[in-house]
């Protein structure tokens, strides 16, 4: 096989890893989990700590993802847009990031894209506590009280997120 031949093969390949790995949560129905979210210390990418604890009394949107994953990409739009409708009604959205040197990409990634909630810089122990974060991005709803109400595995659109978040309300 000659090299462009190998090249096009392996843009073939990667091309349907990324499509797989996007399109495989978006029909799945979600996980309703009824249990006590785990609190948590983090540090944001100003390196003041942030704790689940503290949250209480809001409805949270956890998301756990990357900024090298296509699919968390897409759906920071869709977070901007609920942190500003719902904000004054108790929403607070926190991504927490498992990048490699979050501490230092974080804070341009976040000002170039508008990210108006809260990044927290992710570890092992944090994911351990959500029962090990295998696939970004993984997305939890918890509800006033801190218990974890749905998981979501792969990317979901904003309707599915708003619909969560009037339920809670």
């Amino acid at each position: 096989m000659g090299k462009k031949t190998i090249i096009i093969i392996s843009v073939l390949v990667l091309t349907a890893i990324i499509l797989f790995t996007w399109f495989s949560g978006i029909n799945k129905v979600p996980e309703v989990v009824y249990r006590p979210a785990p609190d948590f210390a983090l540090l944001d990418i100003n390196g003041n700590e942030t704790t689940l604890s503290n949250l209480k009394g809001n409805i949270v949107i956890l998301d756990f993802w990357a900024t090298w994953c296509p699919p968390c990409k897409a759906e920071i739009p869709h977070f901007i847009e609920l942190q500003d409708e719902y904000r004054d009604e108790g929403l607070e959205i926190i991504g927490i990031s498992f990048d490699w040197n979050a501490e230092r990409i974080l804070g341009g990634f976040a000002e170039e894209n508008g990210i108006n909630y809260t990044l927290l810089i992710g570890t092992d122990e944090v994911s351990d506590l959500y029962g090990g974060i295998m696939s970004l991005p993984t997305t939890f709803v918890i509800d006033r009280d801190g218990g974890i109400r749905k998981r979501y595995i792969g990317y979901k659109g904003k309707e599915v997120f708003e619909k969560d978040i009037k339920e809670l309300l």
